[in-house]
């Protein structure tokens, strides 16, 4: 830590990104003193903090968003932002594929001499040529099982939910069917509960609907799940899942690719899971 005057104390940020102080002594004290709320110092640390921990929240949804639509990522651009500590939480130990598909391994380091190193499948760290990289969503990986357990036996851990994300692979699909109705039916006592819970999960609420957006091979897709556009203090339930594009023409389910089917399903399955199970009928 860089320890920096502040009256007649010093203060630093920890690894955790907060204040902690010390006397001219050099000893730790428990809290900052409240006299030092308005120091300087202590208001820069403070906002260097802040804004600390929003750049870590930015590189994670960046990350995950180069997952969802497993985009290519140029090999310069992870030796770019790699020493960046934000950066290296959240892409450390991702799965990536070759430009061929093929899983090339866990992200290790990326050096501007070295190139992209990289953990193997057969544990031995390599080097990869690769221009370019993706970072694939689960559903993407045929060895997904395989993968999950050769992580835990190396302790690898992912700044984003890569490896254990909840997965839905569509089988079998009617060609007619125009909405899933796996998840339907989740009651909720109040309106604002479930429009809140979407919005705790990430999802954006429109017209009365949680919106899942996907780009999945080049094409934009809205996952959609009816909450309910009246008093927000009334009874409502989760309605089927749609998936529809940006401009609303509805897109039948069995016309959705892996990345879609999975995302929509997976927004579907964790809106009812919230639902109130303190009745009768759930009870049984």
């Amino acid at each position: 830590m860089g320890w920096i005057s502040a009256g007649d104390y010093e203060v630093a940020l920890d690894d955790g990104g907060r204040v902690v102080c010390r006397n001219r002594a050099g000893r730790r004290l428990k809290s900052v003193p409240g006299k030092l709320a308005g120091d300087p110092a202590v208001v820069q640390l403070r906002q260097l903090a802040e804004w600390l921990a929003r750049h870590g929240r930015e590189c994670v949804a960046t990350a995950e968003r180069w997952m969802i639509r497993s985009l290519p990522v140029p090999t310069d651009v992870l030796v770019g932002v790699w020493p960046d500590p934000s950066w290296q939480a959240a892409l450390r130990d991702l799965v990536v594929t070759d430009p061929s598909g093929a899983v090339a391994g866990f992200l290790r380091d990326a050096d501007p001499e070295r190139g992209i190193g990289l953990v193997d499948l057969d544990g031995d760290t390599v080097r990869t040529t690769a221009t370019t990289l993706r970072i694939p969503h689960p559903v993407l990986l045929e060895d997904l099982d395989e993968l999950r357990e050769f992580a835990t036996e190396l302790d690898l851990g992912q700044g984003i939910g890569q490896l254990h994300r909840e997965v839905w692979r569509r089988e079998d699909t009617d060609p007619a069917l125009t909405a899933v109705s796996t998840y339907a039916g989740g009651r909720y006592k109040q309106l604002r509960f479930l429009t809140g819970r979407a919005v705790s999960l990430g999802y954006r609420v429109r017209g009365g609907q949680a919106v899942c957006s996907v780009h999945e091979d080049g094409r934009a897709l809205e996952a959609r799940v009816w909450l309910g556009d009246f008093d927000g203090w009334s009874e409502t339930e989760t309605g089927p899942l749609t998936w529809n594009t940006p401009d609303g023409k509805r897109v039948r389910p069995a016309d959705t690719g892996p990345v879609a089917w999975s995302e929509g399903m997976r927004m579907a399955a964790a809106l009812y899971a919230g639902r109130d199970t303190d009745t009768t009928e759930d009870a049984r």
